[in-house]
């Protein structure tokens, strides 16, 4: 069993994908070909946005989008602490502060009744995690960060085809930035990213800042990156993009089952009411996880944990002077979260499979007692 199959989904769309290869190694635009363009239309069109502007990963358009706002060094960027590394990390390249607010224990999102306490007036940007494919609250996020005049970037690596008060997440908010790494709810065959954004002028500096803050050829009116997508990448994409509605539908079908199966025996993840779930991933939490994870393990069933130390525990960000203990719902959450396997693709056998040992072994380790 695999955690996530992406054989199966290559197998649907396999002759189409190596015709869309084969276009562009035929036409030779392999940095910023037609298919970039293409791409990124559907993108806008698929999220409901004026502007998509594909980069060369998630990460990437993370940073993209802080520089975008002129992010300077001492200037603060509140997130939460439970995500990768990465959600941090790009703040700390910009030389800014990354200003960490607890989660939600339901949603495992960060906390909006824990905003206005960590503004001050260095705050220059909010960057909710929209974590295991449910967007974070972004409507009360919004709210306050409008009462302040704060942008938000909502950071929706897990979460690219969910919706929020039926709004697609990747067009909630002042900006955001998705993920196409491979095991991503729409993953391409490497790395690639995108940012999605409704207002023109940040859309013009965003695709500046993509290729070295070049406006004409050889002329740099800011500080970029080389944060390019491939045209090889982007070829890829456009095949994956018309299975995906299909795909999201799958994703909901497999979630639900493992809800209802688990619901009595696990803690799961609160999918409010005015969200859907693209469930990048199934995430659990059970006291001593590490005991469940060996006894997958040896009946072959592949676990992963998302994440298992919080980012202020990190300690490439120990200069920032949180301690254990000034996060308590993420701490628990790290010590206690574990993935199961899932991916559109997963069947139902297999599933029943990890339903049964996950039932199975709870009750012989004792760990039923979760609340």
């Amino acid at each position: 069993m695999q955690f996530i199959d992406l054989k199966k989904q290559y197998s649907l769309i396999d002759k189409a994908v190596l015709t869309s290869i084969e276009n562009v190694l035929q036409h030779g635009q392999y940095i910023m070909g037609p298919e970039i363009t293409e791409l990124e239309k559907q993108l806008a069109d698929f999220v409901g946005v004026r502007h998509a502007i594909a980069c060369a990963s998630g990460t990437d358009a993370l940073l993209m989008a802080l520089l975008a706002l002129d992010i300077e060094p001492g200037d603060e960027i509140i997130t939460t602490p439970f995500s990768f590394f990465a959600t941090a990390e790009v703040i700390a390249l910009c030389q800014a502060k990354p200003v960490f607010v607890d989660i939600q224990p339901e949603t495992y999102n960060l906390d909006p009744s824990q905003l206005v306490s960590a503004i001050t007036d260095r705050t220059k940007a909010i960057m909710p995690v929209s974590l295991y494919g449910q967007c974070a609250d972004i409507t009360a996020i919004n709210h306050i960060a409008n009462r302040f005049d704060i942008p938000v970037i909502e950071d929706a690596a897990q979460s690219f085809g969910a919706t929020h008060f039926g709004h697609r997440s990747c067009g909630l908010s002042t900006l955001a930035c998705t993920s196409f790494f491979p095991s991503k709810p729409l993953g391409g065959y490497g790395d690639s990213g995108a940012c999605f954004t409704d207002d023109d002028t940040l859309a013009q500096k965003l695709s500046h800042i993509r290729i070295h803050g070049q406006n004409q050829r050889y002329c740099h009116q800011r500080i970029g990156i080389n944060g390019r997508m491939d045209t090889i990448q982007a070829a890829i994409l456009l095949q994956k993009l018309a299975l995906f509605p299909a795909e999201i539908k799958l994703r909901h079908e497999i979630g639900e089952r493992y809800y209802h199966a688990l619901k009595d025996v696990v803690k799961l993840p609160l999918i409010k009411p005015e969200n859907t779930s693209v469930f990048a991933q199934f995430t659990i939490e059970v006291k001593q996880r590490d005991l469940l994870a060996q006894a997958l393990h040896d009946l072959g069933i592949p676990t992963a944990i998302h994440y298992p130390t919080p980012l202020h525990l990190q300690e490439a960000l120990s200069y920032l002077g949180y301690q254990r203990g000034s996060f308590p719902c993420a701490e628990l959450a790290s010590a206690q979260v574990i993935s199961l396997p899932m991916s559109p693709y997963l069947t139902p056998d297999d599933q029943d499979k990890v339903i049964q040992a996950v039932k199975h072994n709870l009750a012989r380790l004792k760990l039923t007692d979760y609340v």
